[in-house]
């Protein structure tokens, strides 16, 4: 069995951009990402030529010849889709992805229309190491009203940029959730260039106080607890609770998606942009939880929670202590998470999960959480 083990969806999450970008969760990838990664610009310049690349019609050129004024309108699109289909404010991501395009910082493409030459597409990329994230992709779905096809624009984009990571020095992996597309409608440009393609469910849970809500049926855990402290997150649990997540993943499939568990360096930015960083929602420390040793004073468990719109949350993180797992320690902490929601007037909470994660799907089943959206997660390593 897989461990039990939960991270945030990151895209967007990295803008998707990620430090994670979601992922997972999210992370899982989002201007969570945008906020810690260096920009490996100079990298990028021999690559990202000036001139035109015409496919078909479709004039594509180098982001960072552009500023807000020329995106925005797209972006506002793209936020208005991020707020129906995925029930999230991506209003504050979008302002951070807007300042570092009049920066002119940030590497990727833009597509542009065929009569109008407005800007009708982009996508994005940062660094950490030697590792890029693809951030995000996205063109207007309108777009089929002008006979113009929105899958071949995102698809030309997506090639442009995978050709130019694959071949800049010094990048030996890349990763990317792109949180808004169903999954498998952007694999193929991914697929082709020897991209894992990992399926990730974002998943939605309503929060209504009615006696048959599994989620909010509490029952006597106090054998479950037995030499367990549950309380609330404080900032005094970051350390720890870095050392805890890293711990939590060895082995997991989602290290394979997001590097970062692999490392406790990792763990600890990963932390990072999720509690300090709007990326993954706004942090909601009060209906974030840990278990605690009584006698060891060891971080056993973890739930963290972020806002993400009024009175919708979503968990960031669930993780247990490998030898802990098999206890329900994962049921009590979103209960617990619930129970608070309810109490201070939210209505949904959403997570995101691995389609390969079965112990932890199992959970999330039992406890009332639907399917609301599937997507991918797609890795590339030398």
């Amino acid at each position: 069995m897989q461990p039990f083990a939960e991270e945030c969806c990151s895209i967007r999450f990295v803008l998707q951009i990620a430090a994670t970008l979601c992922v997972t969760s999210l992370s899982s990838f989002s201007p969570r990402f945008l906020s810690r990664q260096t920009l490996h610009i100079d990298t990028l310049t021999p690559l990202l030529s000036t001139e035109a690349h015409v496919n078909t019609n479709l004039e594509i050129r180098d982001l960072r010849q552009y500023t807000s004024q020329h995106l925005r309108p797209l972006l506002e699109t793209e936020g208005r889709i991020w707020n129906d289909l995925l029930l999230w404010d991506y209003s504050q991501s979008i302002e951070y992805l807007l300042q570092y395009l009049d920066q002119r910082i940030l590497p990727g493409y833009v597509a542009l229309h065929p009569r109008t030459r407005q800007v009708i597409g982009y996508c994005f990329c940062v660094y950490e190491a030697n590792k890029a994230v693809i951030g995000d992709a996205f063109t207007d779905p309108g777009l089929t009203n002008e006979g113009i096809d929105p899958s071949q624009v995102i698809g030309t984009l997506l090639t442009h940029l995978i050709e130019t990571l694959q071949n800049s020095p010094g990048v030996d992996r890349i990763e990317s959730q792109l949180l808004l597309h169903g999954a498998n409608t952007l694999a193929p440009p991914f697929r082709e260039t020897g991209f894992r393609v990992h399926h990730r469910l974002l998943m939605q849970c309503s929060l209504h106080p009615v006696s048959d809500a599994p989620l909010l049926q509490l029952e006597d855990y106090s054998e479950a607890l037995s030499g367990l402290r549950l309380q609330r997150w404080t900032t005094t649990n970051f350390q720890p609770a870095g050392e805890l997540v890293h711990r939590s993943y060895i082995g997991h499939a989602d290290s394979a998606i997001n590097d970062q568990y692999r490392t406790l360096q990792g763990s600890l930015r990963f932390l990072h942009n999720v509690v300090r960083f709007p990326g993954c929602g706004v942090f909601d420390a009060e209906s974030s939880w840990t278990l605690t040793g009584e006698h060891t004073g060891v971080l056993e468990g973890l739930i963290l929670c972020s806002r993400v719109r009024p009175q919708i949350a979503h968990i960031t993180q669930l993780c247990i202590a490998p030898d802990l797992r098999g206890r329900h320690l994962g049921r009590i902490l979103l209960q617990s998470t619930a129970t608070n929601l309810v109490r201070r007037g939210f209505d949904q909470l959403t997570l995101t999960v691995t389609e390969d994660n079965t112990p932890a799907l199992n959970l999330y089943h039992d406890l009332g959480f639907t399917t609301r959206h599937t997507f991918d997660a797609m890795v590339w390593s030398r």
